[in-house]
């Protein structure tokens, strides 16, 4: 069950089932839900992977992967482990959607200023509703080899 520790009501609800819980010594899962990114960053995210990836022949899963989280934001996507067996590096990718709103807000600048800086491709920023729209429209038009 999910409360939602801001509103009192929902807040005493939550103290009263964990000291049922705390009573019963069963076992329980808790769990902190954090705000997730919005529909509207995924939408644009998307669009913009899509129509870097079109000027150079990469696939959306290409440059998300290559470009979006291992070079423009490997702090907030990349984590180094050991192979327990054979002692090698191994690299695990953190998945978009655990971002917060402020993450991926932060991840997609950092994207978008490198696409400009690093391979001279200008991505509108979101607010340039004309230019998404239009960047939208050419990613769409390209999904089959996207």
């Amino acid at each position: 069950m999910l409360y939602d520790l801001s509103n009192e009501l929902q807040a005493e609800n939550f103290k009263r089932r964990c000291n049922l819980l705390y009573k019963n010594r069963g076992i329980v899962d808790l769990t902190e839900k954090k705000q997730q990114r919005t529909i509207r960053q995924n939408s644009y995210l998307h669009a913009a992977l899509g129509y870097f990836g079109l000027q150079f022949g990469y696939t959306i899963d290409e440059v998300k992967r290559w470009y979006f989280k291992e070079t423009c934001n490997r702090e907030l996507f990349v984590k180094e482990i050991s192979d327990r067996f054979t002692g090698e590096t191994r690299i695990q990718l953190r998945s978009s959607s655990d971002l917060t709103t402020e993450e991926m807000t932060l991840a997609i600048e950092r994207f978008r200023d490198w696409s400009a800086m690093k391979a001279g491709v200008y991505i509108p920023s979101p607010d340039e509703h004309r230019l998404v729209m239009q960047m939208e429209i050419e990613a769409e038009r390209a999904r089959q080899y996207l």
